[in-house]
């Protein structure tokens, strides 16, 4: 209580914005997966990712009221020194692709004039299967095993909560160093081992590429998370190759429009980029891509290493997070 009423008191203040002045212009690129009117109702797969929609909503009416919304084509002319922003400039970022992006976040933000990207596992979509972590997360949850046999034969008791969790964190890190096919045959052993895997109708939860189209053709930018979001600092050099350029080939030819955005996955494990991730990427003729290192994007920035924000999950928490970002504090 006393910790809230001193945050209000700094708001109220003035101070975190006149500190946000000294600090420079910089953007405040928020990171985002999933906006449903249920959050609990697909828990056991998503987890603590979503948004509940009148949440999104009020901190979207925030952005609008007391930010200034830029679309990160501008962030990447800014860090490159081709254009200036606003004082205050925001990004929204939606990673992974599920469908509630374009039925549920893409009407409010176009309600609201707030422009967003929004980053498709392409495997995903054309598989029609959450991504592997939602997988992993919703056997771990859902098994009646009362163990499970994990890398190098150690054994995971699953008797409560927190040692499922535990083998879960153990699986993510073992999945994350894989990609493609091989990652495929590992998580689909796993789900067999566990004796539970997700209803094929949790598919419905990702976007088509209709959806995806409406996003582009809607004045959003649409980029790549990869083919099957791995973390692309632990896996080989080929295999990161593939997942940037397949991804991008793929979804430039079903949505008829270039790609050069992009978001580094952060499955499990760290970092999830590198120096070579970075240049992989400019490789592949990306221009911009994300990360989850926290902070803001300034001027001179490398354009393939963007700080994020972390949103919170109140729109009063939203606003102590924009506020501190811009003071100088990584959020």
């Amino acid at each position: 209580m006393i910790k809230q009423q001193l945050k209000q008191a700094l708001l109220s203040s003035g101070v975190l914005r006149l500190a946000g002045r000294l600090h420079g212009k910089g953007a405040a690129i928020l990171m985002y997966h999933s906006v449903l009117e249920d959050p609990g109702s697909v828990a056991d797969s998503l987890g603590g990712m979503i948004h509940p929609r009148a949440i999104f909503e009020g901190q979207m009416e925030l952005l609008a009221r007391e930010f200034h919304p830029v679309s990160l084509d501008q962030v990447g002319r800014f860090v490159s020194g081709e254009e200036e922003l606003p004082e205050r400039a925001v990004v929204v970022t939606f990673d992974d692709g599920y469908a509630d992006n374009f039925e549920m976040a893409m009407p409010i933000l176009d309600r609201l004039g707030v422009p967003a990207a929004f980053y498709v596992t392409v495997d995903c979509v054309e598989s029609r299967r959450l991504p592997w972590p939602s997988r992993l997360r919703y056997s771990f949850r859902k098994t009646a095993r009362k163990e499970w046999k994990g890398e190098a034969a150690k054994v995971w008791n699953l008797g409560s909560e927190r040692e499922r969790e535990a083998a879960y964190l153990a699986a993510c890190d073992r999945v994350a160093m894989l990609a493609g096919a091989e990652q495929e045959r590992v998580v689909s052993h796993i789900e067999f081992d566990l004796g539970t895997m997700l209803p094929a109708e949790s598919g419905d939860l990702m976007m088509n590429w209709g959806q995806v189209r409406g996003l582009a053709q809607g004045g959003h930018i649409v980029g790549s998370h990869t083919m099957t979001h791995p973390n692309l600092a632990h896996v080989g050099v080929e295999d990161a190759r593939r997942e940037l350029v397949e991804s991008k080939r793929r979804m430039e030819a079903y949505i008829n429009a270039k790609v050069v955005h992009f978001s580094y996955p952060c499955p499990a494990l760290f970092p999830n980029w590198t120096e070579q991730t970075t240049q992989e990427s400019q490789r592949a003729g990306y221009e911009t891509a994300v990360t989850t290192s926290s902070g803001l994007a300034r001027r001179n920035d490398n354009p393939l290493a963007l700080k994020r924000v972390r949103p919170s999950k109140t729109v009063d928490g939203l606003r102590w997070n924009l506020e501190t970002a811009f003071a100088g504090k990584a959020v």
